[in-house]
């Protein structure tokens, strides 16, 4: 652990940042690089992944929102970004593509399983849930989701939870939260230069589609 390369790090994004931003917002985007630093000294949070959360809170602290970093929102969930404007809340998940050994073989349909269940557990904690993810990575956004629950078809839910049912397990992805699971927006993070475009679902989707291997199993 160094923790003065992280601090020089991450003071080093917000001073970027902060040009962007109106001065009433900077003890916002203060407040967000602190939360990390302290995290970091409990070994928490990483320096990349730490990037991206402060690119990502800056752009929804510019459109007003307060916000916090790695927040506990139920017993067994944490959010990378919650953010608060008026009377709504927005969770944003950063997705880095990032898959473990054990699935060398199953990379695609691993990735599938594990966005599918991000929109059905941490959307049913906000008004607004969205996907992050550095421009160099795709994100594999299942069509069911780009559609309201109630013109969802039942066998497309089934081969999700299916599909879910082969990675999580405890506790399962329960076929409610996928019926009412909802994705507001996809943000695409510039590293490099500092800043997060946000994108509708399915203005990402016909993005991407072309450039996505399916994986075995079609939604």
């Amino acid at each position: 652990m160094d923790l003065e390369k992280f601090r020089n790090d991450v003071y080093e994004v917000t001073d970027k940042l902060s040009k962007n931003l109106k001065e009433i917002d900077l003890p916002k985007l203060n407040y967000v690089r602190q939360q990390l630093i302290e995290m970091y000294q409990k070994n928490l949070v990483k320096i990349n992944h730490s990037v991206l959360e402060i690119i990502c809170a800056s752009s929804l602290i510019a459109r007003g929102y307060s916000v916090e970093v790695e927040k506990q929102i139920s017993d067994i969930l944490v959010c990378d970004i919650f953010a608060k404007k008026g009377g709504g809340n927005t969770i944003v998940e950063i997705e880095t593509g990032f898959t473990p050994p054990d699935h060398a073989m199953d990379t695609i349909d691993y990735f599938t399983a594990r966005i599918m269940s991000k929109i059905a557990r941490y959307s049913q904690h906000c008004s607004k849930f969205s996907l992050a993810t550095p421009v160099i990575g795709l994100i594999p956004i299942p069509k069911s989701f780009l559609v309201p629950p109630n013109a969802r078809k039942e066998s497309e839910i089934k081969k999700i939870k299916e599909l879910c049912d082969r990675y999580y397990k405890n506790p399962p992805i329960s076929y409610t939260d996928i019926l009412n699971a909802h994705l507001h927006s996809i943000y695409l993070i510039n590293i490099d230069k500092g800043f997060a475009k946000e994108l509708d679902p399915h203005g990402y989707v016909d993005l991407t589609d072309k450039l996505l291997q399916r994986s075995e199993v079609e939604y």
